[in-house]
């Protein structure tokens, strides 16, 4: 396993109707693109170092795996994937996934 420092572990957040509608606003979950080899310490410390004033209890993840696609004749598959739903405590600080503007 390489060395995975906490801001190569988030690689983006998931920005879907479902992650962000009731689980964002009341039970205060978020749902993050993160590296393959990350494990669940690295993600809570990675979500803790880079929002300020959060406070993580509970990371759940989840590995994806490729789709196969075509071209032609020819068969691949695309990269697999992992996402984390990362549950914040009731008094943390709200993560801005959409930034200020």
């Amino acid at each position: 396993m390489a060395d995975i420092k906490y801001y190569d572990v988030i690689l983006k957040p998931v920005v879907t109707e479902k992650a962000t509608g009731f689980e964002m606003e009341e039970a205060n979950k978020y749902t993050f693109l993160v590296h393959v080899d990350a494990n669940k310490t690295m993600i809570k410390d990675a979500v803790e170092r880079m929002f300020e004033g959060t406070k993580v209890v509970k990371v759940n993840t989840m590995n994806l795996e490729g789709k196969t696609k075509r071209r032609g004749r020819t068969v691949g598959k695309t990269a697999a994937t992992k996402k984390a739903v990362v549950t914040l405590s009731a008094d943390s600080k709200k993560i801005d996934i959409y930034g200020a503007l």
